[in-house]
Parts: structure tokens; C-alpha cells; sequence
């Protein structure tokens, strides 16, 4: 399906896939749990799903002539790390707005993780106080205006690189990565858990499983406590993707959103959610975040304990590699 599109390789190859065998037998064992690590999936500052996309955003950007990337994110944001990333690989340069989305006041929240690594890429980093929103933001178009202004050549990255064009391409290929994985191993997955808030690798990914009809497989765990705006940025990024890569037809009723675990606001860890860090870090050695994969991981644990998924399931938890952000969240973790 991608195969029309020019892709700037950024990942080392199709991530590894992990069973989770001690977290499995802790929730029963009636469910079998998988783990398809796209946070080990490059050796650019930790990787992650934003990658995914940036490979094929890329190459728009070197044939606009741009000389820099430009970006937003919340303080923590993985996909700005990203950003910084792929600018200093590709040798550009990076301008990152970071928007105070999270309610969190850890005193070095703003000096660790995610926004520490990309100021040692020697991305420019601004700081704006303005709250949470996966639209389209004006301190973004502002930076974009600033950088012409003094005479460079931006190219315009929206936050998660969602919104974009080619934003869901990437995830239209993890579909396809998937299901060759699946022939090695013999058996197809019966559900991918995935957690969404801006929606483009929500949207990919149903867009590449509704090849063999598993769309409504790809259950998604909104972190965004703006669910209704969020499924709503999923489907149009499907229907789109969809369009441009000559897709099967994407309806409403194709986005399955879970919405019950991203309280008690974005990027805030309930307790349940730290509780869902600390089970599959000491069972599994796996870690995850506060603000995306922590709560995808509590979803994907409750679901399994409430039977959502029959009994013989395999279940694919994809792990989209937020990880540094935690490093903002020392407080909370300070006792382990």
C-alpha cells in the first residue's frame, strides 16, 4: 500500500515483537499478552512512534528547500524529541514550541526527559504557557511566521505529526510490518491495543488492518480526556490516509475508543495508572510513561480483568516509546 510513497529511513527495521508471559499468568493466563516495542525500534534519542511517521515526512521536507523543522508538543513531548532528532540526522535545523498541556508541577519537569534531550540536539526550545489542545495552535503558526521572518525556510510539523498529510503512513506500515511478524509466527494477533490522543497512529493503523478486516481489532485508549475531538481527528486521519493510499472505505464506526482511563487529565497519572507502570515494570521489566503508554497499559491490564477480551486471546499491546517523559514525574516515582 506505501509502496508509491518515498520513505527517509529513520528505524533500524520492523520492531521487535516481545511476549509477556509473567504479566499474562498474573492476569489469569486465559489471555496471552504481546508487546511490539516501537520504543526499541531506532537508535535516534530512544526512538518511538513519531519516527514511524517522520520517515515519511522527510522527504517532503528536503524537497520544499526547507532548512528547518518546525514543531509543537506539550513541556514532555515525545514527538518534539523526535522532531529534534530527525533535524540533527537530516541537518537541519529545529525550532520546538512546548505548550504547558499538563497540569504538573514536578520542579524539574522542565529540565529532564524528553525536553533535556532536545535541547542537547540543539533544537530552539520555547516555552509557552498555554493549555491543552490536539487542534492546530497559534503559538505554532507564530514560530512558523518568526522563522521566515528572520529568513529561514520552514517546514510545518503539527503535533504527533498527525494532521499532516503523510501522517498516517507510518502506521499504515506497522499494519503491514504486523502481518508479516504474524506469518513468522504463526498465528495472527485477535486484538492491537494502541493509545491515542492527536490520532494519526490510531488512524494508520485501522486504515492498514481493515486490509484483512481487523480494524475494529485496533482498540484504542484515549490519554487525551478529549475523547470526542480525538475520535473525531481519527477518523478524518483515516478516511484520508485511506484515500491516498487506495484503502478500503474507513466509517465511525471503524474507531474504537476506549475512554475510560485517561482521567483525571491529560498527561496526570491517576493512581491506577501508576499502579499499571509499577506491574508491568517489576513482572516484565518493561517500562512505561505517565502520560501515553502507562495508560494504555492500565486499559489493556483492566480490559484483560474484566474479560473483555475472550479467553485464548492475543493480545498486542504496541509500545509507542514515551518513556523519557518519566523522568518529569521523579517525584511520583521517587519510592519506586
Amino acid at each position: 500500500m506505501l509502496a508509491k510513497f518515498e520513505r527517509y529511513p529513520l528505524t533500524f527495521g520492523p520492531s521487535p515483537i516481545e511476549k509477556l508471559p509473567r504479566l499474562s499468568a498474573h492476569l489469569g493466563g486465559a489471555v496471552e499478552l504481546y508487546a511490539k516495542r516501537e520504543d526499541c525500534n531506532s537508535g535516534l534519542a530512544f526512538g518511538g512512534n513519531k519516527l514511524r511517521k517522520l520517515e515519511y515526512i522527510v522527504p517532503d521536507a528536503i524537497a520544499s528547500g526547507a532548512d528547518t523543522l518546525v514543531s509543537i508538543g506539550g513541556v514532555q513531548s515525545n514527538h518534539t524529541r523526535m522532531v529534534a532528532a530527525t533535524a540533527a540526522k537530516i541537518g537541519m535545523k529545529c525550532r520546538l514550541v512546548q505548550e504547558s498541556w499538563v497540569p504538573h508541577e514536578d520542579a524539574v519537569y522542565d529540565r529532564v526527559g524528553n525536553i533535556l534531550m532536545s535541547r542537547v540536539m540543539g533544537a530552539h526550545v520555547e516555552l509557552v504557557d498555554e493549555g491543552f489542545d490536539i487542534g492546530i495552535r497559534a503559538s505554532w503558526e507564530k514560530a512558523l511566521a518568526d522563522v521566515k521572518a528572520k529568513g529561514g525556510k520552514p517546514y510545518a510539523i503539527p503535533a504527533g505529526a498527525s494532521v499532516h498529510k503523510f501522517g498516517g503512513l507510518g502506521y499504515v506500515g506497522f499494519a503491514e510490518e504486523v502481518r508479516a511478524q504474524e506469518a513468522e509466527l504463526g498465528f495472527k494477533f485477535d486484538y492491537i491495543v494502541v493509545c491515542t490522543v492527536t490520532g494519526s497512529t490510531h488512524a494508520g493503523m485501522v486504515v492498514g488492518f481493515a486490509q484483512d478486516g481487523r480494524q475494529r481489532n485496533v482498540i484504542g485508549i484515549d490519554a487525551s480526556f478529549t475523547p470526542a475531538q480525538t475520535r473525531a481527528q481519527v477518523l478524518d486521519i483515516a478516511q484520508k490516509t485511506s484515500d491516498l493510499v487506495g484503502g478500503k472505505a474507513i466509517t465511525a464506526d471503524d474507531i474504537v475508543l476506549n475512554e475510560n482511563y485517561a482521567y483525571p487529565v491529560y498527561g496526570v497519572p491517576s493512581q491506577e495508572t501508576i499502579e499499571a507502570i509499577r506491574l508491568s515494570a517489576r513482572l516484565e521489566g518493561m517500562m512505561t510513561d505517565p502520560v501515553y503508554e502507562g495508560k494504555s497499559m492500565q486499559g489493556m491490564i483492566d480490559l484483560v480483568r474484566k474479560g473483555f477480551f475472550p479467553a485464548g486471546s492475543k493480545v498486542l499491546y504496541t509500545h509507542l516509546g514515551g518513556v523519557p517523559a518519566i523522568n518529569g514525574y521523579s517525584y511520583t516515582f521517587r519510592n519506586g
